[in-house]
């Protein structure tokens, strides 16, 4: 009895042994999270490529300290980087300085992010934006109204900066043209911004161009250091009227409105500037006359697009009436006012610059 028991005894032990070496293995307790670390190297393979390719550029705007809803400039580079974004399928984005302090960090801001151009809005940004594309050779930038000059050529270390020029004194003389057509009282006057390049330009072109039409005819003007001072901007647009003048030429972002707001507070004729301010500040529109405009949008969105292509080159991009990028904006609701002795003045004097007859008065 008792061999019998042993011998069933080993047959069971026997036939246990035989079943665990046929079951299958046991995973390891650690097992579930070995196989998800080879999958990081290969699932993204596939979508990398066309991610890549799919990279939009992107772009960005850095203001002056007037903001991109100025009516003015700022406001038209802004819609040439609009019109792009439309055109070429970037993305952008803008950021508005609010103290000259401000340039600097709000250009790292974009180049931190990798953003492929940098469009910086005035003169006074000049110094920061060759600091920074210094800082980042591999961005472009583009600078409205601002070039360099020197000896040997700036831009050979600036190679990755285009400036965006234009020759305000030629619009500005023809703003002069028509003023000094247009005045009654043989006064005419400008309420002017900082006193810079491109405001010097205005000016200076505005005066020659009203002495071109009457020799004896008064011209008025007052730098403001602002151009965020609408209130200054109207307090002396005023005193300007108070001395007869009956058209002033508003020279200078939200300060120069304010001289627009004067002319219209005593019903005188009016002049906007960079952009046709019919359009962009309509309070005023039954005043204006014209404006004294830039094509800033138009060059804008040319640089943007040379971006696309490579591009764009590096120096200075000039715009003038020869080459349609700046001009008088139409005549609007006082097209049927002005004589056709004035227009034909207007005329007379466009061609006269095309063709470098006539001087504007403005040595750089």
């Amino acid at each position: 009895m008792r061999s019998k028991f042993f011998t069933l005894l080993s047959l069971f032990v026997f036939l246990s042994l035989v079943v665990a070496a046929c079951a299958p293995a046991q995973t390891p307790a650690t097992a579930p999270t070995a196989a998800p670390a080879v999958q990081p190297t290969v699932a993204p393979q596939p979508t990398a490529a066309p991610v890549e390719a799919g990279k939009k550029l992107r772009v960005g705007l850095v203001t002056d300290v007037g903001g991109v809803n100025d009516k003015s400039f700022n406001q038209s580079a802004w819609a040439g980087v609009q019109k792009a974004m439309a055109d070429f399928g970037l993305e952008a984005q803008f950021i508005e300085s609010k103290q000259p302090t401000d340039y600097e960090k709000n250009i790292d801001a974009f180049a931190t992010e990798g953003y492929d151009m940098i469009v910086t809005v005035g003169f006074l940004m000049g110094d920061a934006t060759a600091l920074k594309a210094k800082e980042y050779p591999n961005i472009k930038f583009a600078i409205v109204d601002n070039a360099y000059f020197g000896d040997p050529d700036p831009y050979i270390e600036l190679s990755n900066v285009t400036s965006l020029m234009f020759q305000e004194d030629e619009v500005g003389y023809l703003a002069g043209v028509l003023a000094a057509c247009m005045s009654k009282t043989g006064v005419v006057g400008s309420v002017a911004g900082m006193e810079i390049p491109p405001v010097v330009r205005f000016v200076t072109g505005y005066q020659t161009g009203a002495k071109s039409v009457n020799p004896d005819v008064k011209t008025l003007n007052q730098y403001i250091p602002s151009f965020t001072d609408p209130a200054k901007g109207l307090e002396v647009g005023l005193a300007m009227i108070a001395q007869n003048a009956d058209v002033l030429f508003g020279v200078g972002g939200n300060t120069g409105n304010g001289g627009l707001q004067a002319a219209k507070e005593k019903a005188v004729m009016g002049i906007g500037v960079d952009v046709d301010q019919y359009l962009t500040f309509p309070e005023v529109k039954d005043i204006l006359i014209t404006s004294a405009a830039k094509n800033v949008d138009i060059a804008v969105y040319n640089a943007i697009r040379g971006l696309t292509r490579g591009g764009p080159k590096a120096g200075v991009s000039m715009s003038n009436l020869a080459n349609s990028g700046i001009g008088l904006a139409p005549y609007h609701d006082w097209d049927g006012k002005i004589s056709q002795e004035c227009k034909d003045k207007v005329t007379a004097a466009t061609d006269g610059l095309k063709a470098g007859t006539i001087k504007t008065g403005y040595q750089p």
